[in-house]
């Protein structure tokens, strides 16, 4: 089975107080955004995979043995000239039942098993029996830019190993077990427009028709990565004056200034080079623009 799970931006994107488990309450309207994918196969037993080969030649045609390997036991990768990082890395599960392969341009710079898909897969075997599974995901989606690329990687595996296993879970099912692998891949299982709450994983449908009229343009700047600490470093908790949902309904030309994200103020102030592409966005039409989630991708709003 081969699905592309794509991306999400946020609409609006406040960080309300802190909570005292040490997370922060947020309210934010997340939007799919289909314009950037990964590319995610999963198959069971040893049924032909239409993808592994593909992404060995693009990405390096072998994988070297395990011996004198300094990644954890399990775990193996091509390096190459251009990256630091192997471009494709394979992983192993002690038991033998999860293989995961992960391919990347710019490197993969973490150990597969503990990529959300790995984890994914660990969290249901340890409720129900399921079949020993190849997993292979071509990483397109920038990492650490605030559009969730990993979070819906997870989500669509926890979709396609449902079906797959023939477990039969809900929605309701798939979302719980996706908010305890992180707070905005609950969303992903839905994959519409929605306003999450708490930490992102309390979610309300929220049609958004004004939307129709607009394309969504996204950019990744290259080389700026932004972890959710950096994000949240000086950040301070605050009710806006204009609640999330007031500011939604109103037209898209007056969304500028009201429908904000908090860190914005943090992460501009360390990387100054994405306040002047939000300033070039709007120089250059945009009805609306903004950072996505905690950075350091952006969007911008233009009327068709």
């Amino acid at each position: 089975m081969i699905t592309n799970p794509n991306v999400k931006v946020n609409l609006g994107l406040n960080v309300l107080r802190k909570r005292e488990d040490g997370f922060h309450d947020l309210e934010t309207l997340f939007v799919p955004y289909f314009g950037i994918h990964d590319t995610l196969e999963i198959i069971t037993g040893d049924d032909y995979s239409r993808t592994s080969a593909a992404l060995f030649a693009k990405y390096g045609d072998r994988l070297p043995s395990s011996q004198g390997s300094l990644k954890p036991e399990g775990v193996f990768g091509v390096e190459t000239e251009e990256s630091l990082s192997p471009k494709i890395v394979q992983g192993i599960s002690e038991d033998g039942k999860l293989m995961i392969t992960i391919a990347r341009e710019e490197g993969v710079d973490w150990n597969p098993l503990d990529d959300l898909c790995a984890k994914a897969y660990m969290m249901l075997a340890a409720d129900f029996e399921l079949p020993s599974v190849k997993i292979f995901l071509e990483k397109t989606s920038p990492v650490g830019a605030g559009l969730g690329g990993g979070s819906a990687d997870a989500a669509f595996a926890l979709k396609m190993l449902d079906e797959l296993c023939s477990l039969g879970l809900s929605e309701q099912q798939l979302a719980l077990y996706a908010s305890r692998l992180g707070s905005d891949c609950a969303f992903f299982i839905w994959n519409r427009p929605m306003i999450g709450r708490g930490r992102g994983e309390i979610l309300t449908e929220f049609p958004l028709d004004c939307l129709d009229a607009y394309d969504i343009q996204v950019i990744s700047p290259a080389g700026i990565s932004v972890s959710t600490a950096e994000a949240y470093g000086g950040i301070v908790p605050q009710v806006p004056e204009v609640p999330l949902t007031e500011a939604l309904n109103r037209p898209v030309e007056q969304w500028d200034g009201i429908l904000v994200n908090d860190f914005e103020t943090t992460v501009f102030v360390k990387h100054p080079e994405l306040a002047a592409i939000k300033k070039s966005l709007y120089d250059s039409g945009a009805v609306y623009a903004s950072m996505s989630g905690s950075g350091s991708a952006l969007f911008a709003l233009y009327r068709k």
